[in-house]
């Protein structure tokens, strides 16, 4: 279950200007319940972008959600209420349960997800990278964040598992929360997103629906 926080149609995220020594200038704004994708040749600065809307690395420019700006709120909380999921998780502990508990919340996006019942007793390491990464977005989801940033959160997943992601993050969608997708699947960015970025030689443009 994913609580209704936010109203529709106002502005959830601004990037303005944002760019480091490994980035482009990236400017675009998300609305609430707004899908965004990003696509581009790899190492073109996609991930760069993603962290840095994150606050996990060093930027200049501006970033703001519902209109504070990210160096007028403590980075815990920014992180919090943005949500970065990498391609490839991190997990301090093997143990799935340190990382979330055991509740109904959990076991309905388990169920949702396509995940075994008991992967939240199965170490870390025996699980797929698919089940990681769906697990690393169960653990995002469950803090309710603003914005969800997504870093090819269904590369290793097959077509049948693919198509419920997506519905997972339609329904969070519909409830408010905005998404920056970031994919080299150019039909998931048709399917989930109102409003695609391509970001190539360094520019970043928008791509026409």
């Amino acid at each position: 279950m994913i609580a209704a926080t936010y109203a529709a149609g106002t502005l959830a995220l601004e990037v303005q200007g944002l760019c480091s020594a490994y980035g482009v200038p990236f400017t675009f704004s998300v609305l609430t319940g707004q899908c965004v994708a990003i696509t581009g040749p790899s190492g073109s600065g996609k991930t760069v972008m993603l962290r840095m809307i994150a606050d996990l690395d060093p930027h200049e420019g501006e970033v703001r959600i519902n209109g504070q700006p990210c160096l007028d709120m403590p980075a815990e909380r920014w992180r919090r209420l943005v949500q970065y999921v990498p391609a490839e998780p991190a997990w301090w502990s093997d143990i799935v349960l340190d990382h979330m508990a055991d509740t109904d919340e959990v076991h309905d996006l388990i169920g949702r997800l396509g995940l075994r019942e008991d992967c939240l007793r199965t170490p870390l390491s025996r699980l797929s990278t698919g089940e990681r990464q769906r697990l690393a977005l169960i653990r995002a989801l469950l803090l309710h964040p603003r914005v969800l940033l997504l870093d090819e959160p269904c590369s290793a997943l097959d077509a049948a598992t693919t198509d419920r992601v997506e519905a997972v993050l339609q329904a969070v969608r519909a409830r408010g929360t905005a998404i920056v997708l970031v994919s080299h699947n150019m039909q998931q960015a048709a399917r989930m997103a109102g409003k695609r970025f391509r970001i190539a030689q360094g520019h970043m443009e928008e791509i026409a629906p």
